[in-house]
């Protein structure tokens, strides 16, 4: 379970609780490589819509730890591969992916009969925010275990 303060979360929720944009970091053989994503926070972990043969997730297939950064958050967290977009078990995440990126999700340049189409969760495991000239500790504890 994650652990963080009612302020903390209020701050997430409306700062990145729609679609945002994000800075994505991995790292492959000791070069980091960073790149802009659209992704949405909800209890601890940021939602990401991508493709499974893409070189983020073949770095974070072989080093699971990455780091965001946005609108005055930094943090880290695990690469999780969710799997297919369109399974089962990933109805409720995508069903909400759908409302949440809705102005561009059925713009074509998805394919979600392709079983690559997947939702890479970054739990969050401890980061920091500011906000209101405040200097916000996250520490989300045992997030990287936990599905959804």
């Amino acid at each position: 379970m994650y652990r963080i303060s009612e302020e903390t979360e209020k701050v997430m929720l409306e700062r990145f609780g729609g679609d945002s944009l994000i800075s994505l970091a991995t790292c492959s053989e000791n070069i980091p490589y960073v790149r802009t994503v659209n992704a949405y926070y909800e209890n601890g972990s940021f939602y990401i819509l991508t493709y499974a043969l893409s070189g983020k997730m073949k770095q974070l297939e072989k080093n699971p730890t990455a780091a965001v950064s946005g609108e005055w958050l930094t943090a880290h967290g695990r690469g999780i591969n969710l799997g297919w977009f369109g399974s089962d078990d990933n109805k409720l995440i995508a069903d909400k992916m759908k409302n949440v990126f809705s102005e561009w999700i059925d713009n074509g340049h998805n394919n979600f009969d392709d079983k690559n189409t997947c939702i890479l969760r970054i739990a969050l495991t401890e980061g920091i925010l500011f906000s209101e000239g405040k200097r916000l500790e996250l520490k989300f504890g045992e997030n990287e275990n936990e599905n959804t």
